[in-house]
């Protein structure tokens, strides 16, 4: 297996105040096809700004990220639109779903703004929906739903688009202990029956434990890059 990501000595300043804030400070990280790994480190450890730039969200001060050979920061606005959509699937810890909308119409959605409708669509929704144990829930709107169960709806809408890497921060941050724990292992099931790569953001040791490998950061930098259980 190649790598699917390589991040290039990547830094990442913001100004505030008329003075530059150094957030990232020469990030190198290689994510593999297939693998799931997770990110690690106090907060202002520069975890969810390095989430947000791998998810094209936002582009580095300068360094690299490169995607099967190509770098995605010299993409066009639009060009990188198009990729995130297409390659990208995104949860996070509040799970953004549409109120007035059921839950197989929330997973449907990034779809619909490809310009995707029909049948095809909405059965695989259906199906990831099962695949997430909510096989009984698809007429349901968030507001009728558990909060694990609406965290399900928005991980079924990060792969509704088949992505290759899905990026999570924070996906149990909102959850019980219990509700948490098997939100791991369903992210643990996806990615050995799926082959959907994952990458976590969390602050949870126990989900930390379980992942194959770690990266720690601190202070802008990854600190260590761990395979439990090697």
């Amino acid at each position: 297996m190649g790598s699917l990501v390589v991040v290039e000595n990547v830094h990442k300043s913001f100004v505030h105040e008329g003075h530059e804030v150094p957030i990232l400070k020469g990030i190198d990280l290689r994510i593999d096809e297939r693998e799931m790994l997770c990110i690690v480190g106090p907060s202002g450890a520069g975890k969810s700004t390095l989430l947000h730039l791998l998810g094209t969200l936002d582009l580095p001060t300068s360094g690299r990220i490169v995607y099967d050979g190509e770098d995605v920061t010299t993409y066009s606005s639009a060009r990188l639109a198009e990729f995130r959509n297409h390659s990208i699937g995104f949860v996070f810890q509040f799970h953004h779903l549409l109120p007035e909308f059921t839950a197989l119409e929330n997973v449907t959605m990034p779809g619909r703004i490809r310009g995707l409708r029909g049948s095809e669509l909405e059965q695989r929704a259906a199906d990831l929906l099962c695949d997430v144990g909510l096989k009984e829930r698809l007429t349901h709107r968030p507001g009728e739903l558990s909060g694990g169960e609406q965290q399900r709806v928005a991980l079924a809408r990060a792969l509704i688009m088949q992505p290759r890497l899905v990026l999570a921060d924070e996906p149990t941050g909102n959850l019980d202990s219990n509700t948490g724990t098997a939100m791991h292992e369903l992210l643990l099931s996806l990615n050995e029956t799926r082959g959907t790569t994952f990458l976590v953001v969390t602050h949870s040791r126990d989900l930390a434990s379980q992942m194959p490998r770690t990266v720690h950061m601190r202070d802008g930098r990854i600190e260590s890059d761990e395979k439990n259980g090697a």
